[in-house]
């Protein structure tokens, strides 16, 4: 067994086994997610082993929905090496091979939120009360799980000087910045704007929870991820475009104002009279 910076190799040469640190700092996250989640559930007077139920949905659904969102919005990288969503579609083994990376987080979170629903609704338990339950976990895993992308050197940004830069080896450089080595961190950009919209929406319900309509912190998740993220996407040199616009920030700026918006109806329709 040999420890390397990118996994645990068993055996040796082509025949070897690996489990890759990206997997395993994933499914750390999920954990972690899952643990906060049956507190709260616990603390809401639920049976916290419905969190570990809706998990495994969770786990399913999200690698479903993150695989098919990497499919149909591949970065510039894959598409000069022509991965584009063509090829995906005509070569099933290479859509469903996730070794070789291409994950977005969007497509999971679309996924959970669909896996979440239906299991929901399954069970005969309220869908936007377990959002609420569902989105400081959420945010959780989404801090632990960047850090994968460190180890698979992947999720920087432009090129930067400033202390906390990070050397990228040149066989995961971009095309046009061979000549550069340290690159913006942007997986842990991502990781603790997670934290901090996890410790926001912890606050929020120890401090406005029993006033808040249900749903109130997914929807708050909901305006404060995406702004994170569209603002960490300037920064971003591979960012995925469709038709010439930035598929990530467009969607993530229809979701923040969306939810802004409903925020806004839910708290309106819910204050008290005066």
């Amino acid at each position: 067994m040999q420890i390397l910076f990118d996994g645990i190799y068993f055996g040796s040469g082509q025949d070897a086994f690996v489990i890759y640190w990206y997997g395993i700092v994933l499914m750390s996250g999920a954990f972690l997610g899952g643990w906060l989640a049956a507190h709260r559930a616990e603390k809401r007077g639920h049976d916290p082993d419905l969190v570990w139920d809706l998990l495994v949905w969770l786990i399913i659904a999200g690698v479903i929905g993150a695989r098919l969102w990497h499919v149909f919005t591949p970065p510039p990288s894959s598409i000069a090496q022509g991965i584009t969503t063509q090829y995906y579609l005509t070569h099933p083994l290479d859509l469903i091979n996730l070794r070789n990376g291409g994950l977005g987080i969007p497509g999971a979170v679309i996924g959970g939120a669909i896996a979440t629903y239906f299991f929901t609704r399954k069970r005969k338990l309220n869908f936007a009360e377990w959002a609420d339950i569902a989105a400081p976990a959420l945010a959780l895993g989404q801090a632990v799980g960047r850090w994968g992308n460190y180890f698979n050197q992947e999720l920087y940004g432009a090129a930067t000087d400033l202390p906390w830069k990070i050397f990228i080896e040149s066989a995961k450089r971009l095309t046009g910045h061979l000549d550069q080595e340290y690159y913006h961190p942007l997986f842990l950009y991502e990781s603790l704007w997670s934290f901090g919209n996890m410790f926001l929406l912890l606050w929020l319900d120890r401090r406005f929870g029993d006033k808040l309509p249900r749903g109130s912190l997914f929807l708050v998740y909901l305006i404060v991820y995406p702004i994170g993220r569209f603002l960490l996407d300037f920064l971003r040199l591979d960012a995925s475009m469709l038709g010439g616009i930035n598929a990530n920030q467009t969607l993530m700026a229809i979701v923040a104002a969306l939810a802004v918006g409903a925020l806004l109806w839910r708290l309106l329709k819910n204050r008290p009279a005066e």
